[in-house]
């Protein structure tokens, strides 16, 4: 019966009022008048045929009505003459209603809980956004009102606290710029300047800013061995970004004493840099979310230090933007190596590039 189409039940209704017909025809025949042949087979065809007639009229119309009922509330665009719905019963259209349904049902469900995921990450951003900003707000509201109560006339204490005031305000611009940075690369407004460099010198670049940090912290950060000039295609300064976050990631989050290796591998037109520390390594379970914005490791990534906290999330969409992928791998214990993937350019050594990867003939 679940096979069974609406014409299929027509039809049948239709011959056994057909059969009962013949049957009444034959008895009253029998019992009553003699009736012409062809009026015993035509009179419970004729009714047959006109309750199949009668009954797909009004059935079509119920089903129509029934299922352009339930349409209206399953799908969002507005009905139009071209659009209507009309069903056939020829056609299995309970089948095809319980399909739809079960379609829309699934959609409303998988609708629902990306509101739900949508809404979580808004609690916990506003959440992550209000503690980034706390601190520094804190600090400086802290340092004038010690100034008001009389620390401005110290002359020991109040160039000190205005210094400290101005690093707390420092912090603050920088988690807003890269809030406007990241929110202008994800709907696609930051331009991007493709144009072939050295990525070789870029990184040495790099390593070359972040010295006096490295320093500090007893770190030593290094290429794992001399390359040759290599060229990329890519926004040079993003690029310079990208490996910046990378890199002072691991110098904050990275032991005293510590190292961090950068690698290049080429395979055919793809180059892959890995930027690998031996740190205190990172959690599987905070792997899959370590790239969003503010999100943090409690035990081993201290909130009072680095940088905006959406390093690695503008590092992301930086990489995304230019067609590739970021990823990580890490280890406790061991380290974190994160390694992201660029085109090789296509010339090579014909073109000789400036430092900031202009061609110069």
């Amino acid at each position: 019966m679940k096979n069974l189409k609406p014409i299929h039940l027509l039809i049948g209704g239709s011959v056994i009022i057909f059969v009962l017909t013949l049957i009444v025809t034959i008895i009253i025949d029998y019992q009553v008048l003699n009736f012409p042949l062809w009026v015993m087979i035509g009179l419970p065809f004729l009714t047959g045929l006109i309750s199949f007639g009668v009954f797909y009229f009004f059935i079509t119309h119920f089903i129509n009505d029934r299922l352009r009922l339930l349409y209206r509330s399953i799908r969002t665009g507005k009905f139009t003459k071209e659009t209507q719905p009309n069903f056939k019963i020829t056609d299995d259209v309970i089948a095809e209603a319980e399909r739809e349904t079960k379609l829309w049902a699934e959609e409303q469900n998988k609708e629902i809980s990306k509101l739900q995921e949508q809404e979580a990450f808004r609690r916990e951003f506003l959440g992550n956004l209000a503690h980034e900003l706390k601190t520094p707000i804190f600090a400086i509201q802290g340092y004038i009102l010690t100034l008001l109560d009389g620390g401005l006339e110290d002359e020991k204490v109040n160039r000190l606290f205005l210094e400290r005031a101005s690093k707390s305000t420092d912090r603050m611009v920088s988690i807003i710029e890269d809030l406007d940075q990241i929110t202008k690369l994800e709907v696609d407004t930051l331009s991007m300047e493709l144009r072939s460099f050295d990525v070789v010198e870029l990184i040495t670049e790099a390593i070359d800013a972040l010295e006096i940090m490295s320093n500090d912290k007893s770190f030593k950060i290094k290429l794992d061995k001399e390359y040759t000039p290599l060229f990329v295609t890519g926004d040079r300064p993003k690029i310079g970004q990208v490996l910046f976050n990378l890199l002072t990631n691991a110098i904050f989050y990275g032991s005293e004493g510590g190292k961090c290796d950068v690698r290049l591998y080429r395979m055919d037109e793809i180059l892959t840099i890995e930027v690998s520390d031996n740190g205190p390594g990172i959690e599987e379970i905070h792997l899959v979310r370590l790239f969003e914005r503010f999100y943090r490791v409690e035990k081993s990534r201290n909130r009072n230090e680095g940088g905006s906290g959406l390093g690695l999330a503008i590092a992301k969409h930086i990489i995304e933007s230019h067609g590739q992928t970021i990823s990580v791998r890490s280890t406790v214990g061991i380290g974190s190596t994160f390694a992201f993937s660029l085109d090789i350019s296509k010339n090579q050594s014909s073109v000789i590039y400036s430092s900031r990867g202009l061609p110069l003939n």
